[in-house]
């Protein structure tokens, strides 16, 4: 007699994975029911029962990128240094794509032009986006960064760290050693073009000098 299949919170994240795997290694046309059933050792029907059909199944994709970018930026301690920890919010934007690069265009790129994303997908993104806002509205509240509007300063550091992301997970910014240079490079001389004249200034340690600090 065959053994029960159990359609258990396991099985979900497998199925997310593969699905953002499948998608990202083969295109669109690739992430089909019955192949992704087949890449996750269960059944279609498995598929249906978690996620109803394949639009409820890339909400769930968009969505899981999301939460695990969410608890990447929970994890981050808060210090008294504003500037620091906004660019450590870059540091777990990196983090968190190198991780998850297989879901990282879902939630980025939308190679599902058609794929209508609901209330609750777009809330849980914005979240994410309302963490940059608000640690920027920190820095223009202590004076680390010139006046400005902290959406658009947001926005701008948004499209750097994206940018910058897209470019490493396709292997543009070298090896692992020479992309976190370049990220640090980038985090770091944006803080200090932001920042205010006269104002409280702000110098993260590059990563050899926070190595040697350990």
């Amino acid at each position: 007699m065959p053994r029960p299949r159990t359609h258990d919170e396991a099985l979900r994240i497998r199925l997310l994975d593969e699905g953002g795997r499948l998608l990202a290694a083969e295109g669109p046309a690739a992430l089909t029911t019955r192949r992704l059933a087949e890449r996750a050792d269960t059944s279609s029907s498995a598929v249906y029962s978690l996620f109803g059909d394949k639009p409820g199944l890339l909400r769930a994709m968009f969505l899981e990128g999301f939460r695990r970018l969410a608890r990447r930026f929970a994890e981050l301690p808060r210090t008294d240094d504003p500037g620091a920890d906004l660019i450590a919010l870059g540091r777990a934007f990196r983090a968190n794509a190198l991780a998850n690069p297989h879901l990282y265009d879902l939630m980025f790129r939308s190679p599902f032009p058609g794929l209508d994303l609901l209330g609750e997908e777009c809330e849980e993104a914005l979240a994410t986006f309302q963490v940059l806002v608000s640690a920027v509205r920190r820095c223009l509240e202590e004076g680390v960064i010139a006046p400005a509007d902290p959406e658009d300063v947001a926005r701008m550091l948004f499209g750097l760290v994206d940018g910058l992301a897209g470019l490493e997970l396709r292997g543009w910014l070298g090896d692992p050693a020479t992309a976190e240079r370049r990220w640090e490079l980038a985090l770091t001389a944006a803080l200090r073009g932001l920042q205010r004249p006269g104002g409280r200034r702000t110098a993260p340690a590059a990563p050899e000098e926070r190595a040697g600090d350990a």
